[in-house]
């Protein structure tokens, strides 16, 4: 059982989560150790975070409208790609033990971060040398982002982020928005399996969620203010203080 002072511990964590995702950095940097810091378990505490992300995505859609115009065709093609790699990520999780990816998982959420940070070198690049012939890296990083939100998820966003700020569109707002939406989609497959099969904290993950909803409705507007580049290297040096706190602290 949680406490009442829990609640109102999560629902203000999830306010300030769903703000700082939805507006490009990383939900969970903030919402885990949260779960965390009233005392549930570590892997309780990722599948109940897993479960209460769902919570950001209609805030966070409600929030885009303005950047989604336009935009539901290519969400159809590409989200059911990230969403096949959540699938695997969570058959993983629920068959297999954790200790070993949980160990690779800062240096994953570093490299994430360090593209983020060199990202429009990295896109002058991929137009000078790559041009359109590099189709498959889109699908095929979405797949593979896909798998580790179903396995782990944090810092999932900041990835997804950086690829499609690198494949698809340079304005941070827009690319925020689709990130949001992807990520969204495979966060509910994700939630639903763990309800069904792994161990969720029901009243932390729902005072979680709520908090969640509110910050990631307000999000987008955030993002649309601030200049994309203070958003991009704000939500990189989130992204290496994340991996940094999971490698001082690995689950």
């Amino acid at each position: 059982m949680i406490s009442g002072a829990d609640i109102f511990l999560l629902i203000g964590a999830g306010i300030t989560a769903g703000l700082v995702g939805s507006a490009g950095g990383i939900t969970s940097l903030i919402s885990y150790p949260a779960l965390l810091a009233i005392g549930i378990p570590p892997l309780p505490a990722n599948v109940t975070n897993a479960v209460a992300l769902m919570g950001s995505f209609p805030g966070s859609g409600l929030g885009s409208r303005l950047e989604l115009k336009g935009q539901r065709q290519w969400l159809r093609r590409r989200a059911p790609v990230a969403v096949a790699g959540a699938v695997v990520g969570v058959i993983l999780l629920l068959s297999t033990p954790d200790r070993v990816f949980n160990r690779i998982v800062p240096y994953l959420l570093a490299s994430a971060a360090l593209v983020l940070l060199v990202q429009p070198l990295i896109s002058k690049w991929h137009e000078n040398r790559l041009g359109r012939g590099n189709r498959y890296l889109l699908p095929v990083g979405l797949f593979v982002v896909g798998i580790y939100s179903g396995y782990f998820g944090a810092g999932s966003g900041i990835m997804i982020l950086a690829l499609l700020l690198l494949t698809v569109d340079r304005e941070f707002p827009r690319a925020n928005a689709l990130k949001n939406m992807i990520l969204g989609v495979a966060d509910v497959v994700t939630a639903v399996a763990f309800l069904l099969f792994g161990p969720v904290h029901v009243a932390a993950a729902l005072a979680l969620g709520g908090g969640l909803l509110v910050g990631s409705f307000l999000g987008p507007s955030v993002a649309r203010r601030v200049p994309g580049n203070v958003l991009r290297i704000l939500a990189a040096l989130l992204g290496i203080g994340l991996a940094i706190w999971l490698w001082v602290s690995p689950t």
